[in-house]
């Protein structure tokens, strides 16, 4: 038989008994960690032992952190959501509030500018809105919200803050129709405020006006402003209706003079309607009666 390949007994190859193996690592253990506490001489080696490990770590963790980095994202952008709905429909609601408030200011700028128009006309009026346009597409005519129940008659004439709009040409117990300046069978006297030159002004329709039968070398020039004379007895005096935009005198013997009316004749929803009364002047002051002497008779 060979001796090549064998093997001693299990028995005499055996190491230390199992607690001694204990012993002598724990005893090192405790050794290491008092010198390393001690002299700090394993500093380099965990450093470099925390280098090498870092990419494991990171590669452990990265699972969780996927996790928790898509549940935080879905979180924040569901909520981010939430809070741009609720400005959208914030932002509506404070649009319809401005628009709103917008609509409010110019009907009271309106409001305030026809205030002042029957203060400064001094006589009876009455104050209307307009409603609608008249369904008729050659001619230039609004409907009111005020009839003959509200004292509306017809040939009243109609103003609003800046000056004449039109006449009252038909009336209904509690609607009124009203001829706009710009009709072209509408005319209405005027003068220049300049010179005091009248003429007549009448409707062209598309928002124009033209001042017609005025000779070709009066004095009118761009820029004057025209007001009602009153020669008719429909229009009070002074009232202001437009403004001369252009005067051509090689046209005939009478100029063609294109006018621009003052008043928001296609725009204007709050309305005047004047009357044709004026008012009385106030009473004056009554002085106070001085007391009557009588002579005394002779004795």
């Amino acid at each position: 038989m060979s001796l090549v390949g064998h093997q001693p007994p299990p028995i005499f190859r055996r190491g230390p008994a199992p607690l001694v193996r204990l012993l002598i690592f724990v005893s090192l253990c405790l050794a290491m960690l008092v010198a390393d506490l001690r002299f700090r001489y394993l500093e380099v080696l965990r450093q470099g032992m925390s280098v090498a490990t870092y990419p494991l770590q990171m590669a452990a963790a990265t699972p969780a952190d996927f996790v928790r980095n898509a549940s935080v994202y879905f979180a924040t952008l569901i909520q981010v959501q939430i809070e741009n709905a609720d400005l959208r429909r914030k932002q509506l609601d404070a649009a319809e509030q401005l628009l709103r408030f917008d609509q409010l200011e110019r009907e009271n700028a309106q409001l305030r500018g026809l205030l002042e128009m029957s203060q400064r006309i001094g006589v009876r009026s009455v104050a209307a809105d307009v409603l609608y346009d008249a369904p008729d597409p050659f001619a230039r005519k609004v409907i009111l919200d005020r009839g003959a129940q509200q004292g509306i008659e017809p040939g009243l004439a109609v103003v609003d803050a800046q000056g004449v709009l039109g006449q009252v040409t038909r009336v209904y117990p509690i609607q009124s129709e009203v001829t706009l300046l710009t009709d072209r069978n509408q005319a209405i006297p005027v003068k220049v405020v300049r010179n005091g030159l009248r003429g007549v002004l009448f409707g062209v329709g598309q928002g124009r006006l033209e001042l017609r039968f005025v000779l070709a070398s009066a004095d009118v020039q761009p820029g004057d402003q025209l007001v009602t004379s009153g020669l008719d007895g429909v229009f009070l005096p002074g009232l202001p209706v437009a403004v001369v935009g252009t005067v051509d005198r090689e046209a005939d013997a009478f100029a063609r003079i294109a006018c621009t009316p003052l008043a928001g004749v296609e725009r204007s929803t709050q309305v005047l309607v004047i009357g044709r009364e004026v008012l009385p002047p106030p009473p004056p002051p009554q002085e106070p009666e001085a007391p009557i002497v009588r002579p005394r008779g002779r004795r």
